[in-house]
């Protein structure tokens, strides 16, 4: 979660299925954007992708391009569509986290005619509410977030020249709590926070409900005690996440969730070095595909599995849609297990067939609407 946690770029467990926000705005679009025009014609009869005439910048959240999150995540979708649609693209890390220092990066963009620019995190929202007021030509992506005032009770106001993204994290939580309980069979599982913030607390509430069904209905018996639930509070304390992963593991945790940016990279490190002395534990990554960062020796990995968000892909789509004439400004999205927007990796080396396939059946009730995911606390822990 932010600096954010977050990365993307994976499809789900199936093939072939159609990526997300695609499907998310194919009809908010058409409905609602199909009368401006394009920003540049589509290529000819060969079907060449539009080349975009317009400049992409970002301005990073807290943490650093690599946060193996959502600034990463972010990132590589504005590359992505750079290799399709060849815009100039940039970005720019502010010198603090407060409004006035995004602000002021969001303006350094501006004037130098970057005026397609993405925000990845609930951070920038004051931000981003003002700029879409003072740079009407400008457009602005928020990922995880919404433009408001920050006054107590202030409405959202998301502008025609603004698109507010959000995720789903509580049903990418209940597929990894899933999975988590069927590889794992029994035994503790724990979860790190970063902040105590909504897609956070969601992910950890996803996880457990997923923890449950699991207990219920497919003959697991992992628990969850209250004292291994705990939020951080930051999403850069890297040697705060290697010492609450300890914490964990000493009081007999199996595995852990750990959505806390640079804090679960610490619960990353111990784990590693934990396994590396003959331990079985395992850390469950968030919003992008972690199973790299927990590689420890040859391609062997403490990361089970991952909780994603498809952040990579939402700021593609965005310029793509820009790039055709349907930014779909003005309008909140909201990208979950209907459109693919969240789910596990294409890719599970630690996860047998049998499970990738239960969770994947799992999967096709929430999308049917079999499964509601509750989205709130309610007798959860925290």
């Amino acid at each position: 979660v932010f600096g954010h946690i977050y990365l993307g770029g994976l499809s789900l467990m199936k093939k072939g299925v159609i990526s997300l926000i695609s499907l998310a705005l194919s009809v908010t679009m058409l409905a609602g954007c199909g009368d401006k025009p394009a920003t540049e014609p589509s290529g000819g009869a060969g079907g060449d992708a539009p080349k975009a005439n317009f400049k992409v910048g970002m301005v990073t959240d807290a943490g650093t391009i690599d946060d193996k999150s959502f600034n990463q995540g972010t990132y590589e979708g504005i590359v992505k569509a750079n290799e399709d649609f060849k815009m100039e693209y940039k970005y720019l890390k502010p010198a603090g986290t407060t409004e006035a220092d995004y602000t002021k990066e969001i303006g350094n963009l501006y004037d130098a005619g970057f005026k397609f620019i993405v925000t990845p995190g609930f951070k920038f929202e004051t931000a981003v509410f003002k700029a879409q007021d003072k740079y009407t030509d400008a457009k602005f992506v928020i990922i995880d977030g919404t433009p408001h005032s920050g006054e107590e009770g202030a409405a959202p106001v998301v502008k025609e020249n603004t698109v507010s993204i959000f995720f789903a994290e509580h049903e990418a939580g209940f597929l990894a709590g899933v999975a988590t309980a069927l590889h794992v069979k029994d035994g503790q599982a724990g979860f790190i926070g970063g902040m105590e913030i909504p897609p956070v607390q969601k992910f950890n509430w996803g996880f457990q409900q997923g923890v449950t069904y699991a207990n219920d209905n497919l003959g697991t018996k992992l628990v969850i005690n209250k004292e291994n639930v705990v939020y951080q509070g930051t999403f850069d304390d890297v040697a705060a996440g290697n010492q609450l992963a300890a914490q964990m593991y000493d009081r007999g945790v199996n595995v852990i969730f750990a959505a806390a940016g640079g804090v679960g990279v610490g619960a990353i490190n111990e784990a590693k070095t934990r396994v590396q002395n003959g331990k079985d534990v395992w850390i469950v990554g968030v919003d992008v595909d972690q199973y790299q960062d927990g590689v420890y020796e040859g391609d062997k990995s403490v990361v089970l599995t991952s909780a994603v968000k498809k952040i990579d892909q939402a700021a593609y789509d965005m310029i793509k849609a820009e790039t055709e004439g349907k930014f779909p400004g003005g309008q909140t999205l909201t990208l979950d297990a209907t459109n693919d927007g969240v789910g596990l990796p294409e890719k599970n080396p630690n996860l047998s067939e049998d499970i990738l396939k239960q969770v994947d059946d799992v999967f096709n009730k929430i999308k049917a609407g079999e499964i509601k995911v509750a989205g709130e606390q309610g007798e959860l822990i925290k």
